[in-house]
């Protein structure tokens, strides 16, 4: 099988791989790279992991995939998840997008509050996670702010403090049933 992980960056996806072979190696299987891919892990059996880079123009070429992985979702742009998803349809691959949320915008976003039953949502905020002290995430919100803090922390899609209008407010404000006028020329 062919799984590929996107994030915003050669750097991060590189990351991603780095820990996907300590995996390998502590289930005492023997990755090495691909040969055809700078960032890329191939398994005894044949199967791999290629990690992308962000940029739009240089991921497309891959078919077939198994599994697509996305992560830090939220900081990919849009144009790169509309590049990426024609590579699921020949292997009928699946697409997990893993991020904390940055802003109530872009496809992760819309994806996660309008995207209906077609995705399984799963959050995990960070005071769920053992691993995390209560005393750091206590640190963190008093030098980051709320909004920030529930951002990063809380698994919450704050809006944008520049913002000049609540995004949720424009959202009800749009009627999507009306129908276009159109006035005959005299």
């Amino acid at each position: 099988s062919l799984v590929v992980v996107l994030s915003p960056s050669a750097r991060q996806s590189g990351e991603f791989l780095r820990k996907a072979a300590g995996f390998a190696r502590r289930l005492g299987i023997r990755a090495r790279g691909d040969g055809d891919n700078e960032i890329s892990l191939q398994f005894p059996g044949g199967s791999r992991i290629v990690g992308l880079p962000g940029v739009e123009s240089t991921v497309r070429g891959f078919s077939a995939v198994s599994l697509m992985l996305i992560d830090e979702a939220a900081r990919v742009d849009d144009d790169l998840y509309k590049a990426v998803r024609p590579m699921l349809a020949v292997g009928d691959g699946d697409l997990w997008l893993m991020s904390t949320p940055c802003g109530q915008r872009g496809f992760f976003y819309e994806e996660w509050a309008n995207g209906g039953d077609r995705w399984e949502r799963v959050c995990v905020p960070a005071s769920e996670c053992a691993r995390i002290p209560a005393s750091f995430l206590e640190e963190e919100r008093t030098a980051m702010g709320e909004r920030w803090y529930r951002q990063e922390y809380c698994c919450e899609f704050t809006e944008d403090e520049g913002s000049l209008y609540n995004a949720q407010l424009i959202r009800k404000s749009i009627n999507y049933d009306l129908k276009t006028m159109v006035f005959d020329e005299y």
